[in-house]
């Protein structure tokens, strides 16, 4: 090998090795941590670079951007690899032979366009809408569909409003990685290249969680050392039901675990389960997802009732559409909470 080329392969070793956290620094708010889920989407089209900003603003410590590939391979962020809940993809008569079904993680026939047969040039033509209903839809058809890359640049915004550390961090889920895989994509070693071409990133250095539904894909990053979620939900969707994963073999290879909020409480009395007090007892830092203003969950009479509850429960992060609204919740949480100690 020449010399010249074994020092550009060391140089992106050192680069890689340099996105690698084994435990984010996260900017000093309190106990718990306030993330932007899916931006702040409760006001904005969900993954848009538009909602990642306006979640800075509001205070978000993390901005969460859930992420597929296109077909020539570049990581974008959807909620989902399927677009015509969150895109204006059914207005584009050019793409109506593309429309497929696919079967889903939990075994759904799927119909609609999906992520992987479009290349980014066409995904560039589509728009972003606002995915659910009652919530302002000014904003649609504003936004393009960001690419990962793209969302790491925001790492220049972290650093130039941080007085000593990055002001927020990233926080990406990798999506449908079993599905990406059966279609030829190594999406763990996108996720990797990307971190390591993005210069903001890599100067910024800012705080980096990765999530995920299925748990190979964070063993192969965990051992690469980053910092690894375990995202759970109760199998069937059954209240009570058994963790997709229990926090015994959560434990084994990741740092947190990010479970649906009710998995945290006694159902019937709104007291905490234990569950939350399993996790921290096996090291495990616990995020829920989702707290939404306009979307209670059953007993709570407000967001701000349900942000608290959980936080009682022993959440030490937090999902949120409004993220404005659960940085007021936590920071007065943290408050009382100091004030009891």
């Amino acid at each position: 090998m020449r010399a010249g080329r074994f020092g550009v392969l060391v140089g992106a070793i050192a680069l890689l090795a340099s996105c690698v956290s084994t435990k984010p620094s996260f900017q000093n708010h309190g106990s718990a941590i306030v993330i932007a889920h899916r931006g702040a989407s409760g006001y904005l089209p969900e993954h848009t670079i538009a909602a990642y900003e306006l979640a800075v603003k509001q205070g978000a410590d993390f901005i969460e951007p859930d992420l597929v590939m296109t077909k020539d391979g570049v990581l974008v962020a959807r909620h989902d690899p399927y677009l015509s809940d969150s895109t204006d993809v059914a207005d584009h008569l050019e793409f109506a032979a593309r429309k497929t079904t696919v079967v889903s993680p939990e075994g759904k026939e799927i119909t609609d366009w999906f992520v992987w047969d479009f290349t980014l040039a066409e995904l560039k033509t589509l728009r972003a809408r606002q995915v659910r209903e009652g919530r302002n839809k000014a904003a649609d058809g504003q936004h393009t569909i960001p690419t990962f890359g793209e969302i790491l640049s925001l790492s220049d915004l972290a650093c130039k409003t941080a007085k000593s550390k990055p002001s927020f961090g990233f926080y990406p889920e990798l999506k449908w990685p079993s599905a990406h895989k059966a279609r030829g994509f190594d999406m763990a070693g996108a996720f990797k290249a990307e971190l390591a071409r993005s210069t903001n990133y890599n100067i910024c250095k800012a705080p980096l969680i990765v999530q995920s539904f299925e748990d190979w894909i964070l063993k192969d990053l965990k051992n690469d050392g980053y910092f690894v979620v375990q995202l759970v939900f109760p199998v069937g969707w059954v209240p009570g039901a058994q963790p997709s994963y229990t926090l015994e073999h959560v434990s084994t290879y990741a740092d947190g675990v990010g479970p649906y909020y009710l998995m945290l409480l006694d159902l019937e009395t709104k007291a905490p389960n234990g569950y939350a007090e399993r996790a921290a007892s096996l090291g495990l830092d616990v995020h829920i997802w989702t707290m939404r203003d306009d979307a209670l969950g059953p007993g709570f009479s407000s967001v701000d009732e349900q942000i608290k509850t959980m936080l009682d429960a022993g959440a030490t992060g937090v999902f949120a559409d409004f993220p404005d609204t659960a940085r007021r919740v936590v920071d007065d949480w943290n408050k009382e909470h100091q004030k009891d100690h």
